[in-house]
């Protein structure tokens, strides 16, 4: 008999120079792309000088920024704004669960997993079949669950799997959240400070984060409910393509103003300046709550393997969604 050859694993090789050479121009571009930065004493953009000329007569606002990002340059806002609600569409499409759908986080599996737990007779079972269960469950984040690391016992088996974090965490959330919060209302409300709606939008993702990270789903979940957010990111949605339709219907152009101007360094200051840069602050941070929340409970695969039945869990297995609807 013809020996068999022994087979010997390896790594597969990786195109190398390829690698080299595309880093070497990416690098080449960005060195080209600094030295060719304006310089202190270069003049300064055509769109810059119009904006610090306008900004505080026609718009009674002392930030030039503003007057560009929600005037000057208002419908490539727009633009950019609804080119960030297709993107949050997209990953809602791919995201979402099949209908009826509860919410973020699988409500709908958690409680069949605690029926399943609760229906189980473990001291019916033999010891080593009951740990393999216990093991199992832990594999497939169905173990128990506490609400803090504080409760959970010292030495206890398997990874740390509580809902929340330490009290030093808790307590550094609860002292950072309201400050961003605050930081991040501020953006989107003083006309005279560069930022606006975009940034604060971020910034109140990161305050529900940090919330979400720091205490867990369940402190977050009345907020973020999809059927809530969602039906605020319409308003915001529904709220820029009013006021810059407005601006096209009563003075005849497209981002036009259309508010009377408030006294300059107020927030009425900027007519529909400080308008556009809150309907984009609810429209960024609640897409963008959709977005990062639809992707972390999405915890399925629409595909089936290979031999999969079309229903399973009759046999004992588990499956991958509760029959009355699925959740991540």
């Amino acid at each position: 008999m013809k020996d068999i050859p022994e087979v010997v694993e390896h790594e597969p090789s990786h195109r190398r120079a390829v690698g080299v050479l595309m880093a070497a121009v990416v690098g080449g571009l960005l060195t080209v792309a600094m030295l060719a930065l304006p310089r202190e004493n270069a003049p300064l953009p055509g769109i810059a000088r119009y904006a610090m000329s306008v900004a505080l007569p026609k718009w009674h606002t002392t930030e030039p920024v503003s007057e560009v990002v929600y005037g000057t340059r208002g419908f490539d806002t727009f633009g950019e704004t609804f080119l960030l609600l297709a993107a949050v569409v997209g990953t809602m499409t791919i995201a979402r669960r099949r209908e009826p759908r509860q919410g973020f986080i699988g409500e709908e599996l958690a409680g069949w997993r605690e029926q399943r737990r609760i229906g189980e007779s473990p001291a019916a079972e033999g010891d080593t079949e009951a740990e393999a269960r216990q093991a199992d469950a832990w594999e497939q984040g169905s173990g128990p669950q506490s609400a803090t690391p504080d409760e959970t016992p010292l030495g206890a088996p398997g990874p740390e799997r509580a809902a929340a974090m330490t009290v030093v965490v808790r307590a550094s959330v609860r002292a950072i959240a309201p400050v961003l919060l605050m930081a991040g209302l501020y953006l989107a409300a003083w006309g005279y400070s560069p930022g606006g709606g975009f940034p604060a939008g971020a910034v109140l993702l990161g305050v529900v984060l940090f919330v979400y990270v720091g205490y867990g789903y369940r402190r977050v979940e009345r907020v973020i409910r999809p059927d809530v957010v969602e039906t605020l990111e319409l308003f915001g949605a529904l709220a820029i393509v009013a006021i810059e339709v407005l601006g096209l219907v009563l003075k005849g152009s497209f981002s036009a103003n259309f508010l009377p101007l408030g006294p300059v360094g107020t927030i009425r200051s900027g007519g529909i300046l400080p308008a556009f840069s809150d309907a984009e602050f609810i429209e960024v941070g609640t897409g963008l709550t959709l977005a990062v929340f639809g992707l972390l409970g999405m915890g399925h695969d629409w595909s089936r393997d290979q031999g999969e039945p079309a229903e399973r869990g009759s046999a004992g297995t588990d499956p991958p969604f509760p029959k009355s609807g699925p959740s991540t």
